[in-house]
């Protein structure tokens, strides 16, 4: 063929679901940027009209009917130029996933998902319906009539076709039959959620789909914490024949965030620009660039005045206070102090003409202080470790700070019940009761703390916990959102010694030498959270064989065994216990705070696993572990 050069874009944009007014200015914001710089095809996101975590709202049809009328308004502003957007079409009372081709104020078409994610934190057969291969229709919208299914189009001579998101995830994907048709240009729109090293996976399989079906492939993602627990990370790729040409910085602060390439298509095509990239993906940065980008979002379309933390001195508070220091340096970085603080919705004109006047550093700190309120609550169990622990923290980076007791509330209501029983509560006979009841006294305050200032109140409780119940609901599991539910003790704590080196939050040195403890009994008998439990990493790899791999519970112990994590007795009573513990608390896991999903996999029963609150408890299958 004769050589045609396209300048291609993607954008990604930071969309919320049904928040019409939002989405289109970001939708305009890009197309115009697009047109600034002369682009002849720019991609933007899977479903970014409506929003991707639209729910179960995409079963109504007038939902269908509203995005199409924004379309309309979409299409008005794709003068000279290409546009590909994201929405569903009702038809013949089934909803699709589409893709709808701009050119020139003129609808070319809609291209239909053929393959709908149903694995995971995934559920989309609920609401759509999947597209038959290389079939096309027509129907008909407000008067008008409309190509929609398996369709390629054209562009200057060079065809295109779409894979949206999943469906460039099956071994049979769209490009399979793509290619024998003549298209050397794929665009995939997606909605893919963000999990620790997952950029790795998206990344090949891009790059890889250019150079097999020897194509220009596009990928633009959602971005951003989009409806309350997936995080979007951002990113754009362009490759071609197997060469990687452009990649945004992912995990930004902004609104729109669009890449331009200028594309060579030929027989043998000219690629004078590669970017190199270079794995392996350090986790560590990952997870502090999405936990605080997940904060920030969570909190402004939440419409909230920042975040309410009870600072225990331990290693899930500290980490939560961390990633709110962190969701102000990195917006800042990202976006610019005036942006970020204007994007926050919460800062008055006082405040905002006071940290103009600070040098950064400085700045950084007061807007945290405005933002993050943290109370230590101790009682006389807690140990002045942990209270210098919280208090350094805190005023390393800039968060308002408050020290109170609890013993007297814990006293009161221990006296109630013990006189209603007639008898005295004791360590020997009523241990949990007396550890709960100091985790439930200090929820009230911190919830007075969160009401008065219209903040979220930020509950501290892991994965590890969640997993064995390991927590006190109506207490540590307070809150309005969770944000790192969906991690593991061992990462956190590895995390805690990265950002205190790497970051330079020196505050972090007093927790990183404490042991994990709950510090709910008498300080003579030594409590950890270890101690309670099993070691932490034991736990993780339990957990992790048991919901991730789905081995049964011989099968986990015959793999420890193998990997000699410990004696053959020693393991029985960890798989028994973590069994047992996870059955019962079944329960908590349903009632715990929104989370972010962070990993490759959670135990959030809303989201990525779900299990019966009421069940055999592995009663047989642990009877037969017992037996080995």
């Amino acid at each position: 063929m004769e050589e045609t050069r396209l300048r291609l874009a993607a954008a990604a944009l930071n969309q919320t679901p049904m928040d019409w007014e939002g989405n289109l200015q970001h939708i305009r914001t890009a197309i115009a940027e697009a047109k600034q710089n002369n682009t002849h095809i720019l991609l933007l996101p899977e479903l970014c009209i409506t929003g991707y975590g639209c729910e179960d709202l995409f079963l109504s049809p007038w939902v269908a009917e509203e995005a199409f009328g924004k379309l309309l308004e979409v299409k008005e502003w794709c003068d000279g130029i290409t546009v590909a957007v994201g929405l569903p079409i009702f038809l013949n009372k089934q909803v699709y996933n589409t893709a709808c081709v701009i050119k020139n104020r003129e609808i070319v078409g809609f291209t239909a998902k053929q393959f709908l994610a149903n694995d995971g934190v995934h559920y989309e057969p609920r609401w759509f319906t999947p597209w038959p291969a290389n079939e096309v229709q027509e129907f008909e919208m407000q008067g008008q009539k409309y190509k929609i299914g398996d369709i390629i189009y054209e562009e200057q001579g060079v065809k295109y076709a779409f894979e949206i998101c999943e469906d460039a995830w099956r071994p049979n994907r769209p490009a399979e039959r793509h290619m024998p048709k003549g298209v050397q240009l794929i665009l995939n729109p997606s909605a893919s959620h963000f999990a620790l090293s997952k950029t790795d996976v998206r990344h090949r399989l891009v790059v890889d789909a250019s150079k097999k079906y020897r194509c220009a492939y596009v990928y633009a993602n959602l971005l951003g914490n989009e409806s309350g627990k997936m995080i979007y990370d951002g990113e754009v790729l362009i490759a071609q024949n197997g060469k990687l040409i452009r990649r945004n910085d992912l995990l930004c602060f902004k609104d729109v965030d669009l890449e331009i390439a200028e594309v060579c298509f030929s027989d043998k095509p000219a690629i004078t620009e590669v970017i190199e990239y270079l794995p392996p993906i350090d986790e560590n940065k990952e997870l502090i660039a999405a936990l605080s980008l997940a904060l920030f979002d969570y909190m402004r379309k939440s419409r909230s005045r920042g975040f309410v933390l009870s600072l225990s001195g331990g290693a899930d508070s500290s980490l939560c206070a961390v990633a709110v220091a962190e969701m102000v340096r990195r917006g800042v970085e990202s976006i610019g102090l005036e942006a970020f603080v204007e994007k926050a919705l919460l800062f008055s004109g006082e405040d905002k003409a006071r940290f103009r006047q600070l040098p950064q550093e400085e700045a950084r700190k007061a807007i945290v202080g405005k933002l993050l309120t943290c109370a230590y609550q101790g009682t006389i169990n807690s140990s002045d470790d942990t209270y210098t622990s919280a208090k350094e923290l805190a005023d390393s980076i800039g968060a308002t700070f408050y020290n109170w007791t609890i013993d007297e509330e814990v006293q009161g209501y221990t006296s109630k019940v013990e006189q209603a029983l007639g008898r005295p509560l004791t360590w020997q006979q009523d241990d949990v009761t007396l550890q709960n009841i100091q985790a439930r006294v200090r929820a009230p305050a911190i919830w007075m703390l969160a009401n008065i200032k219209y903040a979220l109140l930020m509950a501290t409780s892991n994965r590890s916990e969640a997993s064995v119940g390991y927590a006190t609901m109506d207490g540590d599991t307070a809150g309005s959102i969770s944000p790192i539910a969906g991690i593991d003790k061992s990462f956190i704590r590895q995390f805690l010694v990265w950002a205190q080196l790497e970051l330079g939050y020196i505050g972090l040195q007093y927790v990183n030498n404490l042991q994990p403890s709950a510090e709910l009994r008498p300080q003579e008998q030594v409590q950890t959270d270890e101690k309670d439990l099993m070691p932490y990493e034991v736990l993780n790899m339990i957990e992790r064989l048991a919901f991730y791999d789905r081995c049964s519970p011989e099968q986990v112990y015959d793999i420890l065994l193998e990997r000699q994590v410990g004696a053959p007795e020693q393991l029985k009573a960890w798989i028994t216990k973590f069994y047992s513990l996870w059955s019962r608390n079944q329960w908590k896991r349903e009632r715990y705070a929104p989370a972010f999903h962070l990993d490759d996999y959670n135990v959030d029963p809303r989201s990525w696993l779900r299990f019966p609150i009421l069940s055999g408890g592995f009663k047989e299958e642990l009877q037969r572990v017992q037996g080995k």
